[in-house]
């Protein structure tokens, strides 16, 4: 049986078939691996992401079909309320990531590296990826950038550990930005972005991230390399879709970016039933008689 990096061969190699020809036939797999996923994008099945944090939230990701559940550095919003990425800590991520992964029978699970953990010593990005993998059993990591951290993903890579790369909008980069706009709108930050894609498949991480840049870019992007690229506000072109659980399903309101579809909107329903809860209690009507010992 040809090996992934047989496959990332061949791909680099001979190039990845004509779409026309492509098959979009969905494999069952009992579980998914970074080869699963190369095998996705080699036959034009499209790839499944999104975030959970915690047990419970995980469990149903994962039973519904999701192929890759990342426990992103987004908790530090969606869980702790913090305004920005910066502040969650590794001991934090690997709380949450290990709730997730006893959750979980199917998905491949992706833990983020914080900030601060990886970016200036490629020593300490090796030990807190480490860390993650061993303490809380998790299948991959990523992290944030291309060129400027090479030597953190190529230690990474070196210790047998799968890296998932992130490219385009950078959130633990915002203050160098100083928005959340579109990036890579402009020729120069483009050819810079396809450079950086083009290096990361090159020095073997399995796939990519591309958060908040033009569509058009994302699939040139997408059909220059082998590997997988998971878009987030990139367009369809992609190979996959990423999106924050709680946003998906409406829990959070405040946050309504353009590529954001809310298939649910449970910050009403769950307000509602809380709100029924409270009146229930004043009123005496809960518990009632069924309801007790």
């Amino acid at each position: 049986m040809k090996t992934f990096r047989g496959f990332l061969y061949q791909f680099r190699t001979f190039g990845l078939p004509n779409n026309k020809h492509m098959s979009t036939a969905k494999k069952d797999y009992k579980r998914i691996t970074t080869k699963s996923l190369f095998e996705m994008k080699s036959r034009g099945e499209k790839i499944s992401m999104l975030t959970a944090y915690d047990y419970t939230m995980a469990k149903i990701v994962d039973h519904a079909g999701v192929d890759v559940i990342l426990v992103g550095d987004s908790a530090s919003n969606v869980m702790a309320g913090h305004e920005t990425t910066l502040p969650i800590t590794l001991d934090q991520m690997i709380y949450h990531a290990s709730s997730v992964v006893r959750a979980i029978s199917r998905s491949l699970v992706v833990v983020d590296l914080p900030f601060g953990s990886y970016q200036s010593d490629s020593k300490e990005a090796l030990r807190s990826a480490i860390r993650i993998m061993k303490e809380s059993g998790a299948h991959a990591i990523k992290l944030e950038g291309g060129g400027e951290v090479k030597d953190s993903i190529k230690k990474i890579l070196n210790a047998g550990i799968p890296v998932m790369g992130h490219l385009g909008l950078t959130p633990q980069s915002i203050y160098k930005f100083g928005t959340y706009t579109v990036r890579a709108k402009e020729e120069t930050e483009a050819g810079q972005l396809i450079e950086d894609a083009k290096l990361l498949e090159r020095i073997g991480c399995f796939a990519i991230v591309l958060e908040k840049i033009p569509a058009a870019l994302a699939k040139q992007v997408a059909e220059s390399i082998s590997i997988p690229v998971i878009g987030i506000g990139a367009g369809n072109g992609v190979d996959g879709q990423v999106l924050v659980l709680h946003d998906m399903l409406g829990m959070t309101h405040e946050f309504s970016p353009r590529f954001l579809r809310r298939y649910m909107n449970l910050y009403e329903d769950m307000n509602n039933a809380i709100a029924q809860y409270v009146s229930d209690v004043k009123s005496k009507d809960f518990p009632n008689e069924g309801e007790q010992y």
